[in-house]
């Protein structure tokens, strides 16, 4: 689904990537791992088109990536779930899901008003699809109403909606009690079974183990460590964040 060759990345004097390769399969969960300024955020804003590479190449879906913007890795099928999850807390269930591309019907022949009855059926529709409870009465309420970890899966159905088939997540589990962070690793393997691909991104080990297939661990812009989670362990992982 995704291979990445060879990508640097320079910030005036700072090497935030240096010659960094991953690659990822459909349905595959891939953990990138590593410390503050390890080149995590560089490497999925150039995937997601904040950035480009200064040298290296991307692949997607076997197509050169080039995207130059997140609109245009949007409009491939790229999205990012930053941990601030960019939703309109004023905003209801489905209005957030439509936020920006909000369906119109023609009233009384004269204008076009927002078809908010469709936003709210097809709101309803891909949280059932991706078997998130949300109760009825809290769809028509502002999202800042919802629990972290609704939210959070407001911000993951706004995705697939719109036909995500590379998901990147930035922390997804920051900031959730247990009980919702195990909703949302439930909700990372529902998309697994969808031939999804994820890119899972967590300072929380147990998190990565629970829900990865592999791992890829950065240190200082390099890759340190990669391996299949069955075939490594949390002190393993840790030694190459810590040394390399």
């Amino acid at each position: 689904m995704l291979e990445v060759k060879g990508v640097s990345k320079h910030f005036g004097g700072v090497k935030a990537l240096n010659n960094v390769s991953m690659n990822l399969q459909a349905g595959e969960v891939l953990a990138l791992a590593g410390d503050n300024g390890a080149g995590k955020s560089t490497l999925i804003k150039i995937i997601s088109g904040v950035h480009a590479p200064d040298t290296g190449s991307l692949a997607y879906q076997d197509q050169p990536l080039h995207a130059n913007s997140p609109l245009q890795a949007r409009n491939l099928g790229i999205e990012t779930i930053y941990q601030d999850l960019a939703l309109a807390d004023n905003l209801d269930v489905g209005a957030n899901i439509f936020l920006g591309r909000e369906p119109m019907k023609s009233f009384l022949g004269m204008t076009q008003i927002i078809d908010r009855q469709r936003m709210l059926k097809e709101s309803r529709e891909v949280l059932h699809s991706l078997d998130i409870e949300i109760p009825e009465s809290s769809l028509e309420q502002p999202v800042r109403n919802l629990s972290g970890g609704q939210r959070q899966a407001i911000a993951i159905s706004r995705a697939i909606y719109w036909n995500a088939k590379l998901l990147i997540m930035d922390e997804p589990t920051a900031a959730l009690g247990v009980p919702e962070q195990r909703k949302v690793l439930e909700l990372i393997d529902k998309l697994r079974t969808q031939k999804i691909g994820i890119i899972f991104i967590s300072h929380n080990l147990n998190d990565i183990f629970a829900a990865s297939d592999r791992i890829l661990i950065l240190r200082q812009g390099r890759v340190v460590g990669e391996s299949k989670i069955s075939e490594t362990s949390r002190e393993k992982v840790v030694s190459q964040m810590v040394s390399g």
